[in-house]
């Protein structure tokens, strides 16, 4: 979800979360792998539930294109990080 759609620049989002607005904008873009942290603070400086965050691009994409990108997303996650991702997932589907 972009922050214009809550009627937020990248700036004030990123002061909201306490980041930095030029790694915001690198993650927006790709260019940076966000932290499970990241994605509830963005989530909750959004206004919105976790999961609305995940609700873009991917409509639409297939079961098999849609693991090959959570396994993009999860590769270089630490243990704990993993723990973490596995948690947040059982809350969304059970």
């Amino acid at each position: 979800m972009s922050p214009r759609l809550r009627g937020l620049t990248q700036e004030q989002l990123a002061e909201r979360i306490d980041i930095n607005p030029k790694y915001l904008s690198s993650v927006e873009r790709g260019e940076e792998n966000p932290t499970l942290d990241l994605f509830l603070r963005l989530a909750e400086g959004l206004q919105v539930e976790l999961p609305a965050l995940f609700q873009y691009a991917q409509e639409g994409a297939s079961r098999e294109r849609l693991r090959q990108h959570v396994e993009r997303l999860i590769a270089d996650l630490s243990e704990e990080e993993l723990r973490r991702v596995v948690r947040v997932l059982e809350a969304l589907i059970l």
